[in-house]
């Protein structure tokens, strides 16, 4: 049996290229008949098409698209089930969840079934359920992070043990006669946040393919794990509706995949004269303009802030020294972290991500927009005291001259000389907590927060790249427009003056 999943996971609200997502998915449907169309969660929170519409908007494409089924992210429990339960009842396909339990949530539990059925109702949550195409039986079921009691709302919904939850749908499924499974998680590729697709691969027999999200990972190609007998296919399509993943699989008569070949569909290509590759779908791009971009667009002229002073970031000033909006944001970044974990000490933010000045005067929605465009998202990751200095010495190896990996920092001050060579310039660094500066031991470990690019070793950060490939980076998310939008209207009056705080000093210029 030949089988095609179009897959798509952490979109987040991102519907302003939407319409050529939905034009793809089409496409790959009239290329490829048997096929099924997944979505791995976090749907919600990222942009302000959610904050306007709570997840409405998406299911308006989503039903355009016509998605097979999905299951939940982290961050669909945000709002706790008031928000998702209008989600859930008004969705166009069914849910799968195996390992999260909706039993105690008296809004939610009208819609939970803890079955694995072949006759799903849409609006209704199921542990697994079972499509049959070209006649042939393909089991799905659903697993989220139990990361999501402590980074999310959860409220009385509880999350069990996913290896558990796994093996008894993969048994259930057996059972039946099915031996071609799917798998749609939320719980990461190689996240360290304790269960990732790595590891469920396995640990778990008879899992065929496993459709992910959370760390929000490109994969471009994917990952075949051949730890028992037949082989386990990962795939994950990276993030906010970016791109369109496809997996072709051959099933032998015995359920075994034999062939497979699997890509991301890039749905904001361009082609040599700048024009998009994908068209757009019409229906879709209507819906769009005249229902949900107009009440977005209105949304961006909100104010958030107001500043006495300029705020100076882009380049070169955020990518040589410290700023006073890369201390604000760093400080954003930092506080929201000791939400999710309160031994959270530092906060790094790459100044190649600090793209531009606010002038002094109202800040708007769409200014923080401008200074951090690209929704990178917060990552959680624990390192060395060595670790630490050595992502340090990596940030001003370039100084004095521009280098958009020299980070903006929070939770600590440190004095380097720019006349030594790179690799020694750090000259000393201090831990701030609580109000008291003590100097960084090596062999203590501490909690960092950053983003994701960067806690994935983008700028060049080695260190920080080995970090995550160990597995040690948790993957919260929350964006970080959002993270500092907040911020700043939590200040005082929502008025600010930053200044200069001494943070990073470089003695060569004394």
């Amino acid at each position: 049996m030949d089988l095609t999943v179009l897959h798509t996971n952490d979109t987040h609200a991102n519907l302003d290229g939407i319409a050529r997502t939905i034009s793809a998915i089409k496409q790959q449907r009239e290329e490829h008949p048997n096929n099924v169309l997944l979505s791995a969660g976090d749907v919600f929170s990222g942009t302000l098409y959610f904050n306007k519409f709570k997840g409405q908007a998406d299911l308006d494409f989503m039903k355009l698209a016509k998605y097979d089924a999905m299951t939940f992210g982290n961050h669909e429990f945000d709002e706790g089930s008031k928000t998702l339960v209008e989600f859930v009842k008004k969705a166009s396909f069914p849910f799968v969840s195996a390992n999260v339990d909706f039993a105690k949530d008296e809004l939610m539990k009208p819609y939970f079934h803890r079955t694995y059925t072949s006759s799903p109702q849409n609006g209704q949550i199921y542990n697994g359920i079972v499509k049959t195409i070209n006649g042939q039986k393909v089991g799905i079921f659903g697993l989220t992070t139990a990361e999501t009691a402590t980074i999310s709302s959860p409220g009385s919904i509880a999350f069990e043990d996913y290896i558990d939850a796994a093996k008894k749908s993969v048994a259930v499924f057996e059972e039946q006669g099915i031996n071609k499974i799917i798998a749609v998680n939320h719980i990461g590729y190689k996240d360290g946040g304790g269960d990732n697709d790595s590891i469920l691969a396995n640990r778990v027999e008879g899992i065929d393919i496993i459709v992910g999200g959370h760390d929000h990972y490109k994969m471009s190609e994917p990952d075949v794990v051949k730890h028992f007998a037949a082989p386990t296919v990962i795939v994950q399509a990276n993030e906010y509706n970016k791109y369109l993943g496809t997996l072709n699989v051959t099933f032998d008569g015995k359920g075994v995949i034999t062939k497979h070949d699997g890509k991301l569909i890039e749905i904001d290509a361009k082609d040599e004269k700048g024009n998009y590759i994908i068209q757009e779908d019409k229906e879709a791009a209507d819906l769009l303009n005249s229902t949900y971009k107009p009440a977005v667009d209105e949304m961006k002229k909100q104010i958030v802030a107001k500043s006495s002073v300029d705020l100076i970031g882009g380049n070169p000033p955020a990518r040589t020294m410290e700023t006073n909006l890369g201390d604000l944001i760093a400080d954003g970044m930092l506080a929201k972290a000791k939400t999710i974990n309160k031994d959270t000490v530092i906060a790094l933010q790459n100044g190649g991500g600090v793209r531009t000045t606010i002038p002094a005067g109202n800040i708007s929605i769409a200014d923080v927009l401008t200074v951090l465009p690209f929704g990178n998202a917060l990552g959680l990751v624990e390192l060395s005291g060595t670790e630490l200095k050595g992502i340090l010495e990596r940030s001003v190896k370039s100084a004095p001259a521009a280098d958009g990996g020299f980070l903006q920092v929070a939770g600590v001050k440190y004095q380097y000389d720019s006349s030594k060579p790179a690799g020694s310039r750090v000259v000393s660094v201090n831990i701030i907590k609580d109000g008291k500066e003590t100097p960084l031991v090596d062999t203590e470990k501490y909690m960092v927060a950053t983003n994701v690019f960067t806690a994935r070793g983008g700028d060049d950060y080695p260190i920080l790249k080995k970090a995550y490939e160990e597995g040690r980076v948790s993957e919260p998310g929350f964006v970080d427009w959002e993270i500092f939008s907040d911020y700043l209207k939590a200040q005082p009056n929502q008025t600010i003056s930053p200044e200069v705080e001494g943070r990073i000093v470089d003695i060569a210029k004394k």
